[in-house]
């Protein structure tokens, strides 16, 4: 009995917790959240439609953009976003995602989902790397499930001719919040 008990305390423990970023659970308010990222040493560069931005470093890389997010309709934080430095050869932008995911990997374990490809033929050329990155023809996403909530590497297009990391923190437990919200509303 006392066993059950245990188990169930246990449960209960890790459905109430939440997917952490630098250290802080992705949770409250985005005014409290954001003030968090700040004590952080992140710096705060604006507001706009349930989206702080703050600048700082991040997993040893200078200079990273960060999106705390929100979903529509409410003030509760979901999602985080770190947009790395944008690079213009897709050597150096998929040197540091295999570098991204290899701590990910080190720290999560083995991704629950992969997919790493070009839709139209590149052959070893750079250049027609990035082309296809422009023109949207790739997907190149890692992702790592947690109890908590699910972790996303992925390559984007960036300005221009560029591509960049990005790397994103959905919150399982606000996330289910905000939907069980929208469906009681069906």
């Amino acid at each position: 009995m006392l066993c059950v008990a245990v188990l169930a305390a246990v449960n209960v423990f890790s459905q109430s917790q939440h997917l952490s970023f630098k250290g802080v659970p992705i949770d409250g308010t985005l005014k409290s959240y954001t003030q968090k990222m700040v004590e952080k040493g992140f710096v705060y560069k604006g507001t706009q439609d349930g989206v702080t931005i703050l600048s700082g470093d991040f997993a040893g890389y200078k200079n990273c953009m960060v999106a705390v997010s929100t979903l529509k309709g409410n003030d509760l934080v979901n999602m985080i976003a770190v947009l790395f430095t944008p690079y213009d050869t897709w050597s150096a932008v998929n040197n540091e995602y295999e570098n991204l995911k290899d701590m990910l990997t080190e720290k999560y374990g083995t991704p629950d989902m992969k997919e790493e490809v070009f839709t139209s033929y590149v052959g070893e050329s750079d250049d027609l790397k990035m082309l296809n990155i422009k023109s949207g023809e790739y997907k190149w996403f890692t992702t790592f499930s947690t109890p908590n909530g699910d972790i996303e590497l992925s390559i984007v297009n960036a300005e221009y001719t560029r591509a960049r990391v990005m790397l994103r923190y959905f919150d399982k437990q606000n996330s289910e919040k905000v939907r069980q919200a929208a469906i009681d509303d069906l």
